[in-house]
């Protein structure tokens, strides 16, 4: 589905400002109102080939813990940040953060921060490195305090205290002119566990909640819907509520958008592939989605009424494509704006298309959106 069709775009629309009063899109439409926000991961020199004009934040992935210190470790490091931060000649509008941690990258992080000598060395050290760079502020991603996260990492019941107080630590170090954010796992046993929200919250700008690879283990699922269903609780709407009923301002949450395809291999063909025990393959990249998910590699398109989310079935292969599309990419964007949320994000830039990619959807979702309401 293309965006560009005014069919496609006239359903999109007109089901969501069902939804949104004028004055509810109207708050959006002020410069800086609603944050895209970007996750990166990708070349130091392929990221001048987005539209960053789209973007207002731009966070790269990742820094990680050497000793007690926040430290970036090789030169191609040090030359993507500076290509990030060089970006904003084409948008003087940009932020950009430094991110610690990701998925396998936090190993250390329940040991250095259950100290006061360690939380003061990763928040001075972020603080020389934000300087150094001229970065503007500083990202957590770490996955995850107090539940199980990464295989074999260290956790313990005292990190929750200690994220509270690393992130204090942190903000004294950045002061109010710089950011803070962090990456927040989208399932409730996160939410109910990981965080203590009423002291953190007040402490950040936002909370970038990871509201994709969802779903239970081993059950292939939709990784990333925009609703729960019966079969599939997890959603971006429940990990939204869960976090409004633990005290969280809908302006600080920003919900998450996947760039990438999930991929099942399934054992039961029943239900195009769903809720089959399943093993998961490699993932894929948007930019290769129109060259790998067709019907000519035996691949059919599905799309889930209740749950808002597409996905593909090969039933001679039982492979289940699990994935955010262009309907589904506006519908997230648009839900966002008329719950007055902080915006949205994804992960990551690096996986999606030069031109016509899903970053052109959320920028075309809102603008046509603030452009209904003034009319």
């Amino acid at each position: 589905m293309n965006w560009n069709d005014a069919a496609f775009k006239t359903t999109v629309l007109a089901g969501w400002l069902a939804l949104a009063s004028p004055s509810c899109l109207s708050q959006q439409s002020s410069p800086g109102g609603f944050n895209v926000i970007a996750y990166y991961a990708g070349r130091p020199t392929m990221v001048d080939s987005f539209p960053v004009e789209k973007l207002t934040h731009i966070i790269f992935s990742f820094c990680h813990l050497r000793g007690d210190s926040l430290a970036v470790t090789n030169g191609r490091d040090s030359l993507t940040i500076q290509r990030l931060v060089a970006l904003k000649q084409r948008n003087p509008h940009l932020k950009v953060m430094l991110s610690l941690g990701g998925w396998g990258g936090c190993r250390s992080c329940s040991g250095v921060f259950s100290t006061g000598k360690g939380r003061r060395s990763v928040a001075r050290s972020a603080a020389r490195l934000n300087r150094y760079f001229k970065t503007d502020g500083i990202d957590m991603d770490w996955e995850y305090p107090v539940i199980e996260g990464y295989p074999g990492h260290p956790r313990d019941q005292r990190d929750r205290r200690d994220f509270t107080l690393v992130i204090r630590q942190l903000r004294r170090k950045l002061g109010r002119n710089n950011e803070i954010s962090f990456a927040a796992g989208g399932f409730a046993a996160y939410i109910d566990s990981s965080v203590n929200w009423k002291k953190v919250m007040p402490l950040v700008d936002r909370v970038n909640l990871m509201s994709y690879d969802l779903g239970p283990d081993g059950i292939s699922s939709h990784h990333t819907p925009l609703y729960s269903s019966a079969r599939e609780p997890e959603s971006v709407d429940q990990g939204v509520t869960l976090l409004e009923a633990a005290g969280v301002a809908p302006g600080k949450i920003a919900i998450g958008a996947a760039f990438y395809t999930r991929m099942y291999e399934v054992t039961d063909t029943a239900n195009n592939g769903l809720y089959s025990p399943a093993r998961v393959h490699p993932g894929l990249s948007d930019r290769y989605f129109d060259d790998t998910v067709t019907v000519a590699n035996g691949f059919v398109r599905y799309w889930d009424s209740v749950a808002h989310a597409p996905y593909a079935f090969n039933v001679a292969r039982r492979l289940l494509a699990t994935y955010d599309d262009s309907l589904s990419i506006a519908q997230k964007t648009a839900y966002a704006i008329t719950r007055h949320l902080n915006g949205i994000m994804f992960w990551q830039l690096a996986d999606d298309r030069f031109e016509n990619g899903l970053l052109e959807v959320i920028d075309r979702t809102r603008r046509d959106l603030e452009s209904e309401s003034i009319r």
